[in-house]
């Protein structure tokens, strides 16, 4: 625009709209404090009930704890494992009595010990491996999810995973 009356009236416009857009967004910002500062005293009052709650509760745990403990003799307590440690000593002196060998050779564990290495040794000498040859003729690992079948593909009872039955007696 040209200088003049009309550029004037124009630029006042915009001024009071810059203006009222200041105005305005002080507003939005002293509202949204105010909010914050709201939400904030809630927040604190609301901790300050839960932090009552637990007190509540921690004074009623005491409480019966106190109970319980007036009902507990530790005097009766320690006799009562006093009496275990004992019958458990009385066990263990069975136990040995039981296990006691008869006229059985002392043996001298040297002796022992060349015995084991000489069975070490045969074992690693051993290429027998037709202990294996059973292993690799057991029967295969049952596949899929369990069926409701009674029998499997050779007329065999199974159970729900397709293991064959063991006959009741």
């Amino acid at each position: 625009m040209r200088e003049g009356p009309s550029k004037n009236m124009v630029k006042q416009k915009a001024m009071r709209v810059l203006k009222q857009k200041r105005m305005y967004e002080g507003q939005r910002d002293n509202l949204t404090q105010q909010s914050f500062n709201m939400e904030q005293a809630n927040y604190t009052i609301q901790s300050l009930k839960d932090t009552k709650t637990t007190v509540d509760a921690m004074k009623i745990g005491a409480k019966e704890m106190k109970k319980a403990y007036k009902q507990v003799k530790i005097d009766q307590i320690e006799d009562l494992q006093d009496q275990l440690e004992d019958m458990m000593e009385d066990a263990n002196e069975v136990q040995e009595a039981l296990s006691r060998s008869y006229g059985t050779p002392e043996i001298d564990e040297d002796d022992l010990e060349a015995e084991l290495d000489a069975l070490g040794d045969e074992l690693l000498l051993d290429d027998d491996s037709s202990y294996l040859d059973e292993a690799s003729s057991a029967p295969a690992i049952p596949e899929g999810v369990p069926s409701d079948s009674k029998t499997n593909k050779d007329g065999v009872l199974v159970d729900e995973f397709g293991l064959p039955q063991i006959p009741a007696t």
